[in-house]
C-alpha cells in the first residue's frame, strides 16, 4: 500500500505545484512541460530501459544458468553462507539466492551496472521462491533491496569520466568522498533493517565479516589514492572491473565443461527468460517513471531547494551545499535525472567548484530507491513493499548527510 500512496502523491503534489506556478508566477507552460514529460517518460521506460535491458538480461541470465549448472553459484553461496545466514536468517545456507546476491553486490561494488541488474533480478527471483506470501516483500527481500539501494561502489568510474569530459583538473578527487558517503549509507541501511527485523549484528561472525570488508575498503582507498596517479587510477578501475567480469564468464564456461554440461544449451535455456522478465517489468517502470517525471517537471524539487535554503539561512548555517541538493533529491527517483542534475551543476558552477564536486558525491553516495523498488519488486509481482521504501530512503538520507560532511571536510 505504501507504494500506492507514494505513486498517487507524486501526481497530486505535482498538480498542486503546477497550479501554484501558473496562478502565482504566471507560468503558462508548466502543464505542457508536465504532459510532454509524461509521454517522454513512458517512451524512455520502454525504449531506453526495458527493451535494452532485454538484451542484457538475455545475455546474463544465460551466463548465470551456466554458472548454476557448473556449481559456481552454489560454491559462492557456501563461502558467504556464515555471514549471510546471520543477516538473511530466512534463507537456507545452501540456497542459490546467496550466490546470486553475492554476484549482484560484487557487480555493484565494481560499478558494473549492466551486470548488476540481471544478477539482482535473478537474486530477487530466487528469494521469491522462499517467500510464503507472493505479493508481499519478505524480510530477506527487504534486506537485499535496502543494501542494494545504498549503492555501495568502490570506484565511481562513470562520475569520474563525466568530470574528465567537463574539464575537471583532477576527475578522481571525489573518489574517497564518494567511497565514504556510500559506505555510510550501506552501514545505516544494514543496521536499520537489522533493528527492524531484530537481527543481532553483534556476534563474532558478522563483526568479523564487517571488520574484514571495512579493512579491505580502507586499504584499497589508501592504496588507490596514495600509490596511483590519476591516469593509473582510471586505468586500474577500467581494467580490474572488466577483467573480473570477463573472468567470471570464463570461469563459468570452464566449470560447465568440467561438469560435462552442454554449455551452449544451458546458455539458451537461461537466456529465454530475458525477454519475459523485461516485458513483466515494463508496466512497473512506465508507471514509476511517469510519476517521477510529473514531480520533476512541475517544479517541486526547485521549491524544496528554496525552502531548504531559507530554513538553513534562518539558522545561520552555511548554505553553499543547497545549490547541489537537486542531485540529491533526484537520486532516489531517477538515475538519469540525477545524472542530468549533476552535469548541470558542474556546467553552471564548474566541475572543480564546491557545488560541482558535492553534486558528484551525491550522485555516488546512494542508488535510485524508487526505480529499484519498481524494477525488482515488479519483476516478481510484489505489490506490498512493507517498510522497504522507508528504510531505503533512510539509507539514502544517511548518504546525503555524509556527502555534505565529507564535501565540507575535503573541498570547502
Amino acid at each position: 500500500m505504501a507504494l500506492n500512496y507514494i505513486w498517487i502523491g507524486f501526481f497530486i503534489v505535482g498538480f498542486i505545484a503546477a497550479l501554484a506556478q501558473w496562478l502565482f508566477f504566471g507560468d503558462t507552460e508548466v502543464f505542457k512541460r508536465i504532459m510532454d514529460g509524461t509521454f517522454d517518460s513512458a517512451r524512455v521506460g520502454v525504449m531506453e530501459i526495458a527493451l535494452p535491458l532485454a538484451g542484457v538480461m538475455t545475455l546474463w541470465l544465460g551466463i548465470m544458468n551456466i554458472g548454476e549448472k557448473a556449481g559456481a553459484i552454489d560454491w559462492l553461496a557456501k563461502i558467504i553462507a556464515p555471514f549471510f545466514q546471520r543477516i538473511f536468517p530466512g534463507v537456507p545456507k545452501d540456497h542459490p539466492a546467496n550466490g546470486h546476491m553475492v554476484m549482484n553486490f560484487s557487480a555493484n561494488l565494481l560499478g558494473l551496472d549492466n551486470a548488476a541488474t540481471p544478477f539482482g533480478l535473478k537474486a530477487m527471483e530466487s528469494l521469491q521462491t522462499l517467500n510464503p506470501n507472493k505479493d508481499e516483500a519478505s524480510d530477506a527481500q527487504i534486506m537485499f533491496l535496502v543494501l542494494h539501494t545504498s549503492g555501495l561502489t568502490l570506484i565511481p568510474l562513470a562520475i569520474m569520466a563525466q568530470r574528465a569530459v567537463l574539464g575537471a583538473a583532477d576527475p578522481s578527487d571525489i573518489f574517497i568522498p564518494c567511497m565514504i558517503a556510500t559506505y555510510v549509507a550501506t552501514m545505516v541501511g544494514l543496521v536499520a533493517v537489522a533493528i527492524r527485523q531484530r537481527i543481532n549484528l553483534l556476534n563474532r561472525v558478522v563483526m568479523g565479516w564487517l571488520g574484514g570488508i571495512t579493512g579491505f575498503i580502507i586499504f584499497l582507498v589508501w592504496y588507490l589514492s596514495q600509490c596511483l596517479t590519476r591516469t593509473e587510477l582510471e586505468v586500474f578501475s577500467k581494467l580490474t572491473a572488466n577483467l573480473l567480469l570477463f573472468s567470471i564468464i570464463i570461469a563459468f564456461l570452464v566449470g560447465g565443461m568440467r561438469k560435462k554440461v552442454n554449455v551452449y544449451e544451458a546458455f539458451i535455456e537461461g537466456a529465454k527468460g530475458g525477454i519475459t522478465t523485461s516485458i513483466t517489468i515494463m508496466p512497473y517502470l512506465v508507471g514509476m517513471l511517469v510519476a517521477i517525471g510529473v514531480l520533476r517537471n512541475s517544479g517541486v524539487l526547485g521549491m524544496i531547494v528554496s525552502g531548504f535554503t531559507w530554513f538553513f539561512t534562518q539558522l545561520g548555517i552555511n548554505t553553499d551545499f543547497t545549490a547541489a541538493l537537486p542531485t540529491a533529491l533526484m537520486k532516489p527517483l531517477s538515475g538519469s535525472g540525477s545524472r542530468a542534475m549533476m552535469v548541470d551543476a558542474m556546467k553552471t558552477y564548474g566541475p572543480d567548484s564546491f557545488v560541482g564536486r558535492l553534486s558528484c558525491i551525491f550522485q555516488g553516495s546512494a542508488d535510485t530507491t524508487f526505480y529499484i523498488v519498481a524494477l525488482y519488486f515488479g519483476s516478481v509481482g510484489i505489490r506490498k513493499t512493507r517498510y522497504a521504501i522507508s528504510l531505503g530512503l533512510l539509507a539514502d538520507l544517511a548518504g546525503v548527510i555524509a556527502a555534505i560532511f565529507v564535501a565540507y571536510l575535503f573541498f570547502h
